[in-house]
């Protein structure tokens, strides 16, 4: 498990009255702390200036944010090293989690270096978590929430498919592709109804991605590291938070 060290940012006031209110804490994996988008304020939980947590914050200048979303993150690592950033006057918050918990970094590595089958046990023993276990997984974590920020609006934030469908030079086959977005719907519909069950908003990824996927002409995922890129996050990420945010 990689476990992040708290970072705090002081950012400037708006203009308006109050702002020293606002107080923004930003939780959660890879897909939030910016894993692949380079420019790292902190190294270890590869938590980037470049993620879109903290080009919200650059943009929107709350009193306080406090980003301790960290890659690899699991929602285990989220609830005894995170939840701790966020306090009874806590505005906004933001969370992606869910993907490492179910196995993400070692189905991908099945998926982009195994056979079609291998890929396909990897997806199914994910996705027999996602339906069973992360439910209730996630219903703890929201409650922990809502109990230590109970005054915040908590947006979680989905996750994009990671592939384009259909015809693709090079790269992995197209039902590999296709079974890893399903995979995408499913993790993404049980985390939109926990999210939704327990009052909080939902940034999904999907869209906010759509014709940017991997094998597009204009990839905001990396084919590498299968995260999004720096561009990603600022045209796919930053205005579905933003979005949600309001």
């Amino acid at each position: 498990m990689i476990i992040g060290a708290l970072s705090l940012a002081l950012l400037p006031p708006l203009s308006v009255a109050h702002a020293d209110e606002n107080e923004y804490v930003a939780l959660g994996d890879s897909y939030a702390s910016g894993s692949g988008a380079g420019n790292y304020s902190d190294v270890f939980c590869s938590r980037s200036r470049n993620a879109y947590p903290a080009r919200w914050a650059t943009a929107n200048s709350p009193g306080t944010f406090r980003f301790v979303a960290c890659g690899g993150a699991q929602i285990p690592d989220v609830q005894n090293s995170q939840l701790s950033a966020l306090r009874s006057t806590t505005s906004l918050v933001s969370i992606s989690i869910g993907g490492n918990d179910s196995g993400f970094a070692a189905t991908m590595i099945s998926c982009m270096f195994s056979t079609d089958s291998a890929c396909e046990s990897a997806l199914n023993n994910a996705s027999a978590f996602v339906r069973y276990q992360l439910p209730g997984r996630l219903d703890r974590l929201y409650t922990a929430i809502k109990t230590r920020a109970p005054r915040a609006k908590v947006v979680v934030v989905g996750y994009p498919y990671l592939y384009k469908e259909g015809f693709c030079f090079g790269g992995i086959s197209a039902r590999k592709r296709s079974m890893i977005n399903d995979g995408s719907d499913l993790l993404n519909g049980v985390i939109a109804d926990r999210a939704g069950a327990a009052g909080f908003a939902f940034a999904d990824g999907r869209p906010a991605f759509a014709g940017h996927e991997i094998c597009t002409a204009d990839a905001w995922i990396s084919a590498t590291n299968i995260h999004p890129t720096s561009e990603g996050h600022a045209k796919g990420y930053l205005p579905a938070f933003s979005a949600a945010a309001n």
